[in-house]
């Protein structure tokens, strides 16, 4: 049955499970010295700042609240 070729799997070691380090492409592509040179600016998400985020945000549940509205409203 099911149950018993699962056990033989894990008795036999077939599922080793993951890495024991975890390669990612961004750490294999750039030498640790950029790593440790960047700046975390929490202020500063992706070359914007949080209040633009937070502004375009509130703007865009607001439309999709009046678009729900509109939709309820109207059929």
């Amino acid at each position: 049955s099911d149950y018993d070729q699962l056990s033989y799997n894990l008795r036999s070691n077939v599922f080793q499970g993951g890495p024991l380090k975890i390669q990612t492409l961004v750490r294999d592509s750039y030498t640790p010295d950029i790593f440790q040179k960047a700046v975390i600016d929490p202020s500063n998400w992706h070359g914007r700042k949080i209040s633009e985020l937070g502004k375009w945000y509130e703007k865009y549940f607001l439309d999709r609240n009046v678009q729900k509205a509109m939709e309820d409203k109207h059929g």
